[in-house]
């Protein structure tokens, strides 16, 4: 039945648009930075007199059906001079562009317009992207530039606080957004428990935050979607640059292989703070290290291939009592094939590995973990006519979980060999995705995907009466782990369990008048992998789990409606947005559940409920010396796990608790000054509400030990966090005689040295022995400076 859904929706679509009585050329070609023929993801392709237009895809490719006679073509991309150009349009032509950069765009005012138009008219909502100059002018701590703490600037997004890892979008876990780059999975997107972000902006080139309306491409997440795509290298000239800052320096090289038809990519970034702890006798290590590569090449017109690298590893060490090592490893080879004008097609083979490894030299082990998988993507972009394009494709992903190994480090250690049982699963996805102009102001976007996930066979498996690994001990009031009744071993081939799932997609725009639109989108997405953690924030000792005979996937259904306009000429932007979601299956915990090195998970979980729902407010300045934007979201993030048959109590009572990164208040004000072409000043403002927490209500003593009485779980909220960031940028003016293009990053984190709290314990004290609060601050006021060269 799914089938005929998908084949009787095909058949629609090519009944409905392959009639065209007027005869009509493809006008196709890709657009690149005439510098370092890099090409460029978003590109504007206007026809200013027909009110239409269209923009080049992920590999800067673009394609336009129009009636046959003389037409205005206009390329127009920010930060680039624009291409205006008449072509005589009496067959189908290809034609490649070159964008020169430019400081300021001739007759910006028609064609930004212009281009803000298509943007209204389109039926995406809920994306933000961030180019890669405004990160790195946004302040951060020690002056890293980071890409995840950046998005946490945007409506909808935040993190668990300083130096914690990932983020959470509009109510989500961290572990619910798919984080690719070049469309492979990044697992742990942190460095250094969260300090930094495992991205070199240097190496980046385009960044997209899909929030909600997600397109029908994109599965096996239920929050969000952040697709980073690496630069390409330039092939025309060799080009060194980087940056030497407090705690970590970077270098990036990128030059062709053959002049404009292929090139090369390498880039590292290091941190060596913990080189000059000897000096103060301290015998601790904590440092991090990744690289980046990318070899391009152009077979010929219709043909690209692409071989992208990413490897990154952190080290932390307590003298000689423990070790701790955790890193991501990604290779992906992309061809690129253009079968039309009109079809364009991607193949990628993607590899992607992270590992984690821990030392206890005081207990004598070594205990290993991690996650493997092998990506096969086709993916399709069909440009039906200009009211009409499609994109479709397939996805098959093989799985393989190490939950860990564990092994003793010393002949004499009184630890023996341990292997928990490795894990296997296969998810396999079709999609088809339309983007349909229906008039000219109504637009919509509708697609399908259908995701299949199989539970492969594994070693061992357990067994529980009525399939219940968890019972519910009436007399106690607590749940408990249940016993194993049998063992079970498959063969690898075997399938344990199976998912399906259509997931739709719809978003539709209305164009009110040329300044303002209304948009609105529903989306459905599944989730068959797991992150087992009971903390606010992922830490590297957390293991995924696939779904199976126990754990059931989350499934997401998401409503979004949004208000957009523009102001005078496009100089400010106002997008409003709210949204409601609810999510099935996400696994809760039992109380004292234990996570680490436990070889029956499945004795600790539940499966519950969540949901979140809010208001989004983004107000941006576009044009002029002072740009920027202020972001405010106003939210609700709850969960909610009740007692699967009456006499339970369920998690919490039944009730619904506010889940541990639920914040109700989230203002951020971003801005940049440029005085003039050598100084500039960039600050922001960030003030949340606490993240929950559960504090003790009361006290009982036994044998002589104050026990705490907590009350429902995260009812209570650690203090507000907020604090301002400023930076200043100075850069030289270049001497005519050499090519070193340099420039200096000052910057000053949390300004008034506001003491933020991490996190509050309680504890009895050792002289008076009453009880008392503590607050844990990671960071005070924290100065940097960071020196960027270009030659």
């Amino acid at each position: 039945m799914k089938k005929n859904y998908l084949y009787i929706l095909v058949l629609f679509i090519g009944f409905i648009f392959s009639a065209n009585s007027q005869e009509k050329f493809t006008f196709s070609g890709y657009v690149s930075d005439a510098y370092n023929n890099e090409t460029l993801i978003g590109v504007n392709v206007l026809i200013p007199n027909k009110n239409i237009g269209t923009t080049t895809n992920e590999y800067g490719f673009f394609s336009i059906t129009l009636p046959k006679g003389e037409v205005n073509i206009v390329i127009s991309y920010l930060g680039y001079k624009t291409i205006s150009e008449t072509i005589n349009l009496d067959k189908d032509i290809t034609q490649n562009f070159q964008l020169e950069e430019s400081i300021e765009e001739l007759n910006e005012i028609i064609i930004t317009d212009n281009a803000e138009r298509i943007k209204l008219r389109s039926p995406q909502m809920s994306l933000n992207k961030l180019s890669i100059n405004t990160i790195k002018q946004i302040p951060v701590v020690l002056g890293e530039v980071d890409v995840i703490k950046s998005i946490t600037l945007l409506p909808g997004v935040t993190s668990a606080g300083e130096g914690a890892s990932g983020f959470n979008v509009r109510g989500g876990a961290a572990d619910q957004n798919l984080i690719l780059l070049d469309e492979a999975t990044i697992f742990n997107s942190s460095h250094l428990f969260g300090f930094f972000s495992v991205f070199n902006p240097d190496a980046i080139k385009d960044l997209k935050l899909y929030k909600g309306g997600i397109p029908a491409k994109y599965g096996g997440r239920v929050s969000s979607v952040l697709d980073i795509y690496q630069k390409e290298g330039n092939s025309k000239s060799f080009h060194v640059n980087g940056g030497i800052g407090s705690v970590s320096s970077r270098l990036l090289a990128e030059g062709p292989i053959v002049k404009d038809k292929g090139s090369f990519l390498f880039g590292g970034r290091s941190s060596y703070a913990h080189l000059f702890l000897p000096l103060f006798d301290n015998d601790n290590v904590a440092y991090f290290y990744d690289l980046n590569t990318k070899l391009s090449y152009k077979i010929n017109e219709n043909n690209n291939v692409y071989l992208s690298g990413y490897f990154g590893r952190d080290v932390f060490r307590i003298a000689e009592s423990f070790d701790n090592s955790y890193g991501n490893a990604v290779f992906n080879f992309r061809w690129n094939h253009l079968f039309s004008d009109k079809l364009f097609s991607n193949l990628s083979l993607i590899y992607s590995d992270y590992d984690y490894d821990l030392k206890l030299n005081f207990i004598e082990f070594d205990w290993t973990s991690g996650i493997k998988n092998f990506n096969l993507k086709y993916d399709f972009d069909h440009y039906i006519n200009n009211n009409f394009k499609l994109k479709y494709g397939l996805n098959s992903i093989y799985f393989k979980f190490n939950p860990g190994f564990i092994t003793p480090t010393t002949e004499s250690s009184a630890i023996n060999p341990f292997k928990l049982t490795d894990k296997y699963a296969l998810e396999n996805a079709v999609y088809i995705d339309a983007n349909h102009k229906i008039s000219s102001k109504l637009s919509i976007n509708y697609g399908l995907r259908f995701s299949h996930f199989l539970r492969l066979g594994q070693d061992e498996l357990n067994i529980y009466q009525d399939n219940q690994p968890v019972v519910f001990n009436e007399d106690l009031g607590i749940y408990e782990k249940a016993e194993a009744i049998e063992t079970k071993s498959y063969k690898r081939s075997d399938v344990i369990e199976s998912f399906a799932n259509l997931e739709p997609r719809l978003s539709i725009s209305y164009q009110i008048n040329n300044d303002s639109a209304i948009k609105g989108s529903y989306n459905r997405m599944s989730q068959y992998l797991h992150l087992l953690s009971n903390t606010s924030s992922p830490t590297p000792l957390d293991v995924w789990t696939p779904s199976g005979k126990y754990i059931k996937p989350q499934l997401l259904d998401q409503f979004a409606i949004g208000y957009f306009k523009t102001l005078e000429d496009n100089t400010y932007t106002l997008e409003v947005e709210s949204f409601y979601k609810t999510i099935k299956n996400r696994i809760d915990y039992i109380d004292s559940a234990d996570l680490i090195a436990n070889n029956a998970i499945e004795q600790v979980i539940l499966n519950g409920e969540a949901r979140a729902y809010g208001l989004e407010l983004l107000f941006k300045k576009n044009e002029g010396k002072l740009k920027g934007w202020l972001s405010y979201t106003l939210s609700k993030s709850e969960q909610q796990t009740k007692g699967r048959v009456d006499n339970e109590t369920g998690i919490n009572n039944g009730k619904w608790y506010n889940a541990a990164f639920d914040k109700t208040h989230d203002v951020s004000l971003t801005t940049s000054y440029e005085f003039n072409n050598k100084w500039s000043i960039s600050s922001n403002f960030i003030f949340q509400s606490g993240q929950p927490t559960t504090y003790p209500l009361g006290q009982y003593q036994y044998n002589g030990i104050n026990i705490p009485n907590f009350g429902d779980r995260n009812a209570n909220n650690l203090p507000s966090y907020h604090r301002l960031d400023i930076s200043a940028t100075y850069s030289p003016k270049k001497n005519a005689n050499r090519n070193l293009q340099a420039q200096w990053v000052f910057g000053i984190y949390n300004i008034y040295n506001r003491r933020n709290a991490s996190s509050i314990n309680f504890r009895q004290d050792n002289v008076t022995g009453t009880n008392e609060a503590v607050r844990l601050s990671i960071f005070g006021i924290v100065p940097s400076v960071t020196y960027n060269f270009k030659f």
